[in-house]
């Protein structure tokens, strides 16, 4: 053991005198070198004002979702995980084999609880896990570390109570607002979280606002760069939004969101905030964070990020309104059956 140190401790002592032989500006040329490779990052393409670019068409289909499943244990799959999960997610089986629908045969309503509104053809949610600096991730949401959105009891309360309001038919109001195409609560944001289709979106830029326009309900939210809210009297139902940047990285802050805000999937007060934080990583993504707080809903604030990937598709219309056959037929249905209870 002792001659085993020995001859380590010798073979250190060498390679240092072999290394401070080496004339100064070697040493000092690899120093820098080393230097450079460590520090060295993406440099994003810039607009004319020298702010990077963030224009273009990106989607964030993906089967990771916003909360993690019960059937991943962690919040990052492994290589060897990512390509078995892959293969078994109920999202790709779903597309494969359209769960196993035969032809012609109406269902029996049962596929409704299972989230079947479509069949498989109407659908477009993502084949792949997002990835996160290399790592593939079962959650957007990273804090909470469970990867689950951290209500409170009073928010558990009040989205039981909004539950029961949208179990109501007497008239649209009732309704919930995917079902009025007025918010998905998901693709449109603030966050703007992927979900079943529609997950396009289209950046525009100019020196004084960044525009982020939606394919899921064709909304657009216009975001000054300004350091002030202006709109608080009026209660936007996307919530205001301004920007600012943080060196290469686009900060939108949210805040005075109209109280239907609350009716969506992720549920805001007036008096709720959101931050958004994006920032290009390279040709082809953007690091999209977000940190959402609200003391009425949540019993911390709560953090996740996800990914925007360049797409050469197009960001389409979405007639919602004009194509909503549902909303008419629902309350048609209402009407027959107190009708029928009458007789």
């Amino acid at each position: 053991m002792v001659k085993r140190k020995t001859s380590i401790t010798q073979l250190r002592d060498k390679i240092m005198e072999k290394t401070f032989q080496l004339p100064m500006w070697t040493l000092l040329l690899m120093f820098l070198l080393h230097q450079i490779a460590l520090g060295q990052a993406y440099e994003p393409s810039r607009t004319v004002y020298g702010k990077p670019d963030l224009q273009g068409t990106w989607t964030n289909a993906s089967i990771t979702t916003l909360e993690r499943n019960e059937r991943y244990s962690g919040a990052i799959l492994s290589d060897d995980e990512v390509i078995r999960s892959t293969n078994e997610h109920p999202q790709n089986v779903r597309l494969a084999t359209d769960d196993n629908m035969i032809a012609g045969q109406l269902p029996d309503g049962t596929d409704l609880l299972k989230g079947r509104g479509y069949n498989a053809f109407w659908i477009d949610p993502g084949t792949k896990f997002g990835t996160i600096n290399g790592e593939h991730r079962t959650s957007w949401i990273v804090d909470p570390a469970d990867g689950r959105i951290p209500y409170n009891a009073a928010g558990l309360a009040r989205k039981a109570a909004l539950r029961e309001k949208n179990s109501n038919f007497d008239g649209p109001e009732t309704r919930p607002l995917a079902e009025r195409c007025i918010s998905t609560g998901l693709r449109t944001g603030p966050p703007m979280i992927n979900g079943l289709y529609n997950n396009n979106y289209e950046f525009v830029q100019t020196q004084n606002y960044i525009l982020l326009r939606t394919e899921m309900i064709r909304h657009a939210r216009i975001i000054p760069i300004s350091s002030q809210h202006k709109m608080s009297a009026l209660a936007l139902m996307f919530g205001e939004s301004i920007a600012h940047w943080d060196d290469d990285t686009l900060v939108v802050e949210t805040t005075n969101f109209s109280p239907m805000q609350e009716e969506v999937a992720i549920s805001l007060t007036s008096g709720g905030s959101v931050i958004e934080r994006f920032t290009r990583v390279s040709d082809d993504q953007i690091v999209y964070e977000f940190t959402v707080d609200d003391p009425t809903y949540y019993s911390q604030a709560w953090h996740g990020e996800l990914s925007f990937l360049s797409t050469s598709h197009k960001v389409f219309e979405f007639a919602c309104h004009e194509g909503n056959h549902a909303m008419s037929g629902i309350l048609a249905g209402a009407r027959r059956a107190e009708h029928d209870e009458q007789r």
